[in-house]
Protein backbone atom coordinates (compact mmCIF):
# COMPACT_ATOMS: atom_id res chain seq x y z
CA UNK A 1 0.00 0.00 0.00
CA UNK A 2 1.34 3.52 -0.94
CA UNK A 3 0.99 6.07 1.52
CA UNK A 4 0.35 9.38 -0.24
CA UNK A 5 3.09 12.36 0.28
CA UNK A 6 0.89 14.94 1.83
CA UNK A 7 0.41 11.70 4.72
CA UNK A 8 4.31 11.06 4.85
CA UNK A 9 5.01 15.18 4.96
CA UNK A 10 2.20 14.94 8.04
CA UNK A 11 4.58 12.47 10.24
CA UNK A 12 7.75 13.54 9.56
CA UNK A 13 6.42 16.80 10.76
CA UNK A 14 5.01 15.43 13.91
CA UNK A 15 8.29 13.42 14.89
CA UNK A 16 10.51 16.07 14.26
CA UNK A 17 8.32 18.27 16.64
CA UNK A 18 8.26 15.45 19.38
CA UNK A 19 11.70 14.72 19.15
CA UNK A 20 12.40 18.65 19.51
CA UNK A 21 9.92 18.83 22.94
CA UNK A 22 11.56 16.06 24.28
CA UNK A 23 15.03 17.94 23.67
CA UNK A 24 13.66 21.53 25.26
CA UNK A 25 12.43 19.68 28.43
CA UNK A 26 15.17 17.68 28.76
CA UNK A 27 17.69 20.86 28.45
CA UNK A 28 14.94 22.85 31.04
CA UNK A 29 15.24 20.10 33.67
CA UNK A 30 19.16 19.89 33.25
CA UNK A 31 19.24 23.71 33.17
CA UNK A 32 16.96 23.90 36.36
CA UNK A 33 19.38 21.20 38.28
CA UNK A 34 23.00 23.26 37.25
CA UNK A 35 22.54 26.21 39.99
CA UNK A 36 21.63 23.81 42.57
CA UNK A 37 24.55 21.34 41.59
CA UNK A 38 26.46 24.38 41.51
CA UNK A 39 25.28 25.52 45.06
CA UNK A 40 25.71 22.06 46.62
CA UNK A 41 29.46 22.06 45.47
CA UNK A 42 30.33 25.28 47.04
CA UNK A 43 29.03 24.77 50.40
CA UNK A 44 31.28 21.05 49.80
CA UNK A 45 34.49 22.87 49.03
CA UNK A 46 34.12 24.01 52.35
CA UNK A 47 34.39 20.57 53.32
CA UNK A 48 36.23 20.08 57.15
CA UNK A 49 36.43 23.94 57.70
CA UNK A 50 35.25 26.25 60.46
CA UNK A 51 33.92 29.32 60.49
CA UNK A 52 33.68 32.45 63.12
CA UNK A 53 30.17 34.46 62.34
CA UNK A 54 28.00 36.98 63.93
CA UNK A 55 24.35 37.54 64.30
CA UNK A 56 23.45 40.40 62.18
CA UNK A 57 19.37 40.83 62.16
CA UNK A 58 17.21 39.23 65.02
CA UNK A 59 13.49 39.97 65.16
CA UNK A 60 12.41 39.62 67.83
CA UNK A 61 16.01 40.09 69.62
CA UNK A 62 17.59 37.21 70.21
CA UNK A 63 19.94 38.04 73.17
CA UNK A 64 21.82 34.79 73.76
CA UNK A 65 23.04 35.02 70.46
CA UNK A 66 23.77 38.21 70.37
CA UNK A 67 26.21 37.96 72.95
CA UNK A 68 27.63 34.11 72.30
CA UNK A 69 30.01 33.58 70.10
CA UNK A 70 28.71 31.65 66.91
CA UNK A 71 30.93 28.58 64.94
CA UNK A 72 29.77 26.77 62.07
CA UNK A 73 31.92 23.72 61.23
CA UNK A 74 31.19 22.03 57.75
CA UNK A 75 32.32 18.79 59.35
CA UNK A 76 30.72 15.80 57.10
CA UNK A 77 29.81 15.93 53.31
CA UNK A 78 29.50 12.78 51.12
CA UNK A 79 27.45 12.41 47.66
CA UNK A 80 23.96 13.38 49.26
CA UNK A 81 24.12 14.67 52.92
CA UNK A 82 25.96 17.82 54.41
CA UNK A 83 26.52 18.16 58.16
CA UNK A 84 26.97 21.52 59.73
CA UNK A 85 27.41 21.98 63.08
CA UNK A 86 26.53 25.65 64.38
CA UNK A 87 28.02 26.45 67.96
CA UNK A 88 26.74 29.16 69.99
CA UNK A 89 29.03 29.51 72.35
CA UNK A 90 29.72 26.38 74.64
CA UNK A 91 26.21 25.14 73.14
CA UNK A 92 26.58 22.14 71.03
CA UNK A 93 23.27 21.24 70.37
CA UNK A 94 22.55 22.58 66.82
CA UNK A 95 23.37 20.98 63.72
CA UNK A 96 22.43 22.08 60.14
CA UNK A 97 21.31 19.15 57.66
CA UNK A 98 21.62 19.61 54.01
CA UNK A 99 20.41 16.60 51.83
CA UNK A 100 19.85 16.03 48.22
CA UNK A 101 16.09 15.15 47.12
CA UNK A 102 14.85 14.17 43.81
CA UNK A 103 12.54 17.09 43.92
CA UNK A 104 15.99 19.58 44.45
CA UNK A 105 17.31 19.87 48.11
CA UNK A 106 16.71 19.68 51.83
CA UNK A 107 17.41 21.46 54.81
CA UNK A 108 16.82 19.84 58.42
CA UNK A 109 18.19 21.09 61.70
CA UNK A 110 19.29 18.61 64.05
CA UNK A 111 18.99 19.50 67.85
CA UNK A 112 20.69 17.08 70.52
CA UNK A 113 21.13 17.19 74.32
CA UNK A 114 24.14 17.03 75.78
CA UNK A 115 23.98 13.19 76.14
CA UNK A 116 23.50 13.39 72.64
CA UNK A 117 19.50 12.52 72.77
CA UNK A 118 16.89 14.04 70.26
CA UNK A 119 15.56 17.15 71.66
CA UNK A 120 11.46 17.17 71.21
CA UNK A 121 11.73 19.77 68.60
CA UNK A 122 14.23 18.59 65.79
CA UNK A 123 14.07 17.74 62.15
CA UNK A 124 11.97 20.58 61.90
CA UNK A 125 13.21 22.22 58.40
CA UNK A 126 11.77 22.07 54.76
CA UNK A 127 12.66 21.76 51.08
CA UNK A 128 13.41 24.25 48.09
CA UNK A 129 10.50 25.02 45.56
CA UNK A 130 12.59 26.55 42.33
CA UNK A 131 16.03 26.01 41.24
CA UNK A 132 17.43 29.30 43.26
CA UNK A 133 20.85 30.19 42.26
CA UNK A 134 24.39 28.88 41.99
CA UNK A 135 25.15 31.44 45.26
CA UNK A 136 21.82 30.84 47.49
CA UNK A 137 18.72 28.22 48.39
CA UNK A 138 16.10 28.62 49.50
CA UNK A 139 14.03 26.00 51.99
CA UNK A 140 9.98 26.49 52.66
CA UNK A 141 8.71 25.01 55.88
CA UNK A 142 7.82 21.07 55.51
CA UNK A 143 4.46 19.46 57.26
CA UNK A 144 6.40 18.01 60.14
CA UNK A 145 7.78 21.80 60.73
CA UNK A 146 4.34 22.86 60.70
CA UNK A 147 3.31 19.90 63.31
CA UNK A 148 6.05 20.21 65.31
CA UNK A 149 6.15 24.90 65.73
CA UNK A 150 2.53 25.72 64.57
CA UNK A 151 4.11 29.26 64.38
CA UNK A 152 6.56 28.08 61.71
CA UNK A 153 4.35 26.40 59.34
CA UNK A 154 5.31 29.83 57.11
CA UNK A 155 8.73 29.81 57.73
CA UNK A 156 11.26 30.16 54.49
CA UNK A 157 15.05 29.71 55.24
CA UNK A 158 18.21 30.74 53.42
CA UNK A 159 21.36 29.42 53.27
CA UNK A 160 24.10 31.68 50.82
CA UNK A 161 27.54 31.13 49.90
CA UNK A 162 30.24 33.29 48.23
CA UNK A 163 33.29 31.64 48.26
CA UNK A 164 36.26 33.18 49.76
CA UNK A 165 33.28 35.94 51.71
CA UNK A 166 30.73 34.78 53.36
CA UNK A 167 28.11 32.14 54.16
CA UNK A 168 24.92 33.40 55.15
CA UNK A 169 22.12 31.46 57.27
CA UNK A 170 19.18 33.36 57.10
CA UNK A 171 15.41 32.52 58.32
CA UNK A 172 11.81 34.62 57.51
CA UNK A 173 8.37 34.12 58.42
CA UNK A 174 5.96 35.11 55.95
CA UNK A 175 3.18 37.09 57.54
CA UNK A 176 5.00 38.13 60.47
CA UNK A 177 8.09 40.29 61.05
CA UNK A 178 10.11 37.59 62.51
CA UNK A 179 13.50 37.72 61.17
CA UNK A 180 16.87 36.09 62.03
CA UNK A 181 20.34 36.31 59.72
CA UNK A 182 23.59 35.32 60.84
CA UNK A 183 26.57 35.77 58.90
CA UNK A 184 29.96 33.78 58.73
CA UNK A 185 33.56 34.67 57.14
CA UNK A 186 35.09 32.38 54.81
CA UNK A 187 38.26 34.51 54.57
CA UNK A 188 39.32 33.38 57.89
CA UNK A 189 38.68 29.45 59.02
CA UNK A 190 38.75 29.05 62.66
CA UNK A 191 40.31 26.18 64.81
CA UNK A 192 37.51 23.36 64.15
CA UNK A 193 35.32 23.15 67.51
CA UNK A 194 34.57 20.03 69.54
CA UNK A 195 31.85 17.23 67.98
CA UNK A 196 28.33 18.10 68.21
CA UNK A 197 26.38 16.94 70.76
CA UNK A 198 25.52 13.23 69.61
CA UNK A 199 28.28 12.85 67.27
CA UNK A 200 29.77 9.92 69.36
CA UNK A 201 26.22 8.20 68.39
CA UNK A 202 26.40 7.77 64.36
CA UNK A 203 23.83 6.85 62.49
CA UNK A 204 21.47 6.88 65.46
CA UNK A 205 21.68 10.73 65.37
Amino acid sequence: MRIPRAARAAATSTLVVVFLSACVAGSSDEVAAVPQDAFWSAVQSLCGNAYGGRMVESTPPDTVMGREVLVMHVRECSADTIRIPFHVGVNRSRTWVLTRTTAGLRLKHDHRHEDGSADSVTQYGGDTTEPGDSTSQSFHADSLTATLIPAARTNIWTLEVVAGRSFVYALRREGSDRRFRAEFDLSAPVPAPPPPWGANLGDAR
